[in-house]
This record gives structure tokens, sequence and C-alpha cells, in this order.
């Protein structure tokens, strides 16, 4: 009975000794006296420097764990090669014709290599100069819907009252349009075929998700701290909005724009299809599949090859956006794919 119960002996410091009266031991480090070095201290005279990562760092890092987000992103970059080097890396003209060898289909040898149209055009040629105006829409049209979103829904969201409500019941009544009927005649009789016209329009109609997804963020954004600290040191409002909070809602703009990439390429794809969107004799990739689609399976390539094209390009955009994402989020633990 009073074997359980006895006082411990003095241990020297760093043994095993009882941590209770049952008898139960553990290893205990031993506390450093005063002026003995500390781990901190030593790694100050190693010269180890300890680094603080930003909430950047630590996105980038998860961006780089998403596999298939890097796999999307090199596919994406290879596109943007494509269309920056249109020019240099199609073999034809995308105008040129060549009677001898019309409706030919896709061949191995270094001819043709997706076949060509009714006219005797290469179509690898018209499908590479497709992706630059595509693509060059699609990121015009990001750019411009990004820079009006973003603006109204960072002044609706910081000085609310009547301008949020006038802002946000704009907002609201250009969600409520149909938007496939007032491109097809915003397109009709303004857009001309022009590529940039193509893209202002549909930034025009594009603006709404992003202005209401800043605006909720700078709604939370305004109260902060760092904001009244600002108010109180004199800043003025617009220093305040572009230098910080702009900045706090770089993470959900970032994402965004990726998806409206991704959405641009499908409905500029749409609308040329339609005959409203990029006119020839410029290719785009949704009227190679409209000139196409005429041809049936006797033609097959004249749709597939374009086709496959947009669906790539559409899904690359996508994963990478949902990488951005994930990586953005700062309550995300770990990377889902």
């Amino acid at each position: 009975m009073s074997d359980h119960f006895q006082t411990p002996r003095q241990q020297p410091s760093g043994d095993l000794r009882p941590t209770a009266s049952f008898g139960v031991t553990q290893s205990i480090a031993p506390v450093a006296e005063v002026g003995e070095p500390t781990d901190l201290t030593l790694t100050y005279e190693t010269g180890v420097e300890v680094k603080a990562r930003s909430q950047w760092a630590y996105a980038r890092r998860r961006f780089f764990r998403h596999r298939l987000a890097m796999a999307s992103l090199v596919v994406l970059l290879g596109f943007g090669v494509v269309a920056i080097f249109a020019e240099q890396l199609a073999p034809y003209a995308y105008d040129e014709l060549d009677l001898a060898y019309t409706n030919q289909a896709p061949t191995t040898n270094a001819t043709h290599w997706f076949g060509t149209d009714q006219l005797g055009r290469d179509y690898l040629s018209r499908v590479i100069f497709g992706v630059q105006t595509s693509l060059w829409v699609a990121l015009l049209v990001a750019l411009l819907s990004t820079a009006i979103g973003t603006a109204i829904g960072a002044i609706a969201g910081y000085f609310g009252g009547w301008m949020d409500n006038l802002l946000m019941r704009t907002t609201d009544l250009v969600l409520t349009v149909p938007g496939l009927a007032v491109l097809l005649v915003a397109a009709a009789y303004w857009g001309g075929g022009d590529p940039f016209r193509v893209a202002v329009i549909l930034a025009l109609l594009f603006w709404t998700g992003i202005a209401r997804i800043v605006r909720g963020v700078f709604l939370s954004l305004r109260e902060k701290e760092y904001v009244e600290a600002a108010k109180a040191s004199g800043s003025g409002d617009t220093r305040i909005i572009i230098r910080h909070m702009i900045p706090n809602t770089l993470g959900p703009i970032i994402v965004n724009t990726t998806l409206v990439v991704a959405a641009a390429i499908l409905v500029e794809a749409a609308l040329s299809f339609l005959g409203f969107g990029v006119q020839p004799p410029i290719p785009a990739l949704g009227k190679l599949i409209a000139d196409g689609q005429s041809s049936g399976l006797q033609l097959w390539w004249l749709v597939t090859f374009p086709g496959l094209t947009i669906v790539a390009i559409a899904l690359a955009v996508n994963f990478v956006g949902d990488g951005l994402r994930d990586a953005l989020d700062p309550t995300q633990q770990r990377v889902r794919a």
C-alpha cells in the first residue's frame, strides 16, 4: 500500500522521473537555465533564417500539387503558343485554295493532316487560325467583363446605400434579360462579324457574375480594421478600394476570370455556328463546325477536329479554374486532384 504512495526522490534534470504518485514515468527534457542558449538563439548563430510564407506562396504551392490543374495548364499554354505563332505553325494560309485536293480525308503524310474542305483549303491551318480567333475573343471578353464587373461590384459594396441599390438592381435587370436573344440581335445589328465587336457584345453581358461576387466580398471587407485605419489616416475612397480592398479580392476575381474564358469560347462558337459571330473570311472554330455540319458523316473531319478543339480548350480552362479555386481558398486543407 505504501509502495504506491512513496515520495519520489529528486532526480537529475533530464532523467526518467515520476510525473504522478502512481509510478508512471516519462522522459522530461531539461529546462534551460537563465543564460543558456535556446533553439532560436542557435538558429541565428548558425546563420539559418526562418522565412515566413505569404498566403500567395501557400496558394502557389497548393496549385502546383493539383495534378489535373497543372496538366490542364500545360495544355492551355500549348494552345496559347499555337494561337500566338499561328502564321509560323500553320502549313498553309487559312484561305489558300488547292482545287486538286478537295474533300480529302485526313492523311498521315505531310500534305493535309486534318484533310481539306470543299474548296481544298487545308483544315489543320484553318483550325490553327480558328484557335487564334477564338482565344483572342475569349481573353478580350474575360478582361473587359472582369474590369466592368469589378468596378461595379466594388463601388456597390464599398459605398452601399442608394448606390448599392441602383447598381445591383441594374445587375439584376441584365440577369433577367434572355442572354442568347440579346446576343443574336446585338450581333446581327452591331457585330458585323468583327471579332472585336463580338467580344464587346459578350463582355457587356458577362460582367454580372463577377459584379455580384466582388460586391459580396467588399461588404465584408469594408468593416475590417485595416479599412477603418486607412480612413482614419486620411486615405481617400479610391485609394482604399484600389490599394487595400481589391488586392484582398483577387482570389475570387482570378477564378471567375478563368471560368469566363471557357464560357466565352463556347458562346462565341455558338454565335458563329448560328451565323451571328465571327464571319468569313476570318476563321473561327464555331464557324468551321457550321460550315462542315451540312456534309454530315461523309466529311466527318470538318466537324470533328474543330469540335474536339473547343472541348479541349474549355475543359483545360475549367480544370485550371478549379485548381485556382482550391489553391486560393484559405480554408482548403488538401488538394482534391
